[in-house]
């Protein structure tokens, strides 16, 4: 039960500010740009970014096979860490490295528990007899 509610809160965490942030960026609007300039990127990138995390947001909630959920997964975590990165190669302050290291925590709790959610009771004991025991 836990790991189901887990997941719902962090994917609805997660689908609500890629969704806004995916419309504002392929929106191309003005505080939009002003980002995506002070990090050094071209206009077309927001584009291309907001697309993505509209498509990625659909890829977690829409019934579809398990890769592509897993790359929906993937590409948040690619763009999330590529935020990081690009707040501090521009000295942003730490409140903007935060705001982009909280949301890959919660991307990676609503991973971890939808592969928890997904997988069989089986698979698990059939993994955990593959661990040898301590002794």
């Amino acid at each position: 039960m836990t790991a189901k509610l887990l997941y719902w809160i962090s994917t609805g965490l997660i689908a609500l500010v890629m969704t806004f942030g995916g419309i504002v960026d392929a929106m191309q609007t003005p505080e939009a740009l002003a980002i995506i300039h002070r990090l050094g990127y071209p206009d077309y990138f927001l584009t291309m970014l907001g697309v993505a995390k509209l498509l990625g947001v659909i890829a977690l909630l829409a019934p579809v096979p398990r890769w592509l959920r897993e790359w929906a997964y993937a590409g948040f975590t690619f763009d999330l860490i590529a935020a990081v990165i690009s707040h501090i190669a521009v000295s942003d302050p730490m409140s903007d490295v935060a705001v982009a290291a909280g949301g890959l925590v919660v991307v990676q709790i609503s991973a971890w528990s939808w592969r928890r959610r997904t997988t069989s009771a089986g698979e698990r004991a059939g993994a955990a007899a593959l661990v040898p025991a301590r002794s």
